[in-house]
């Protein structure tokens, strides 16, 4: 199965947070699972740096590297058509981040990892 992180799933498992499920953690760790993280959630990451809305303990380019490496999760680009299909997403969630990896999802055949509940009426895939 192909799985897209979302964001605060991708911070929870990188701090071993208790809020992570125990499906989604079956799920991440599961090596017949090819597991993503999206080039919208550094930038989300990164304007929340900018923000100080979001700190990390190392510079934003490291954290990436080191986790993605740490965690083998394979890094997925935005495409000019995962762009543009968010304008045909319903209006169900404002989030512009949550949007992409929704439409990523689509596009791309993955489950997104994600607590977030304004995900389930995309109809895509979801693992918690």
């Amino acid at each position: 199965m192909k799985l897209l992180l979302d964001t605060h799933t991708f911070l929870w498992l990188v701090e071993g947070s208790a809020s992570l499920s125990a499906a989604a953690q079956t799920a991440i760790a599961d090596p017949n699972n090819d597991v993503y993280l999206s080039a919208a959630s550094v930038w989300e990451m990164a304007i929340k740096i900018g923000n100080r809305k979001l700190t990390l303990n190392d510079p934003i380019d490291k954290f990436v590297a080191k986790w993605t490496a740490a965690y083998r999760l394979d890094p997925l680009p935005v495409q000019f058509d995962h762009a543009q299909r968010v304008a045909n997403l319903p209006p169900h969630h404002k989030d512009p981040f949550d949007r992409l990896l929704i439409v990523q999802a689509m596009v791309e055949g993955m489950a997104v990892v994600t607590s977030d509940a304004k995900f389930a009426p995309y109809g895509v895939p979801l693992v918690w």
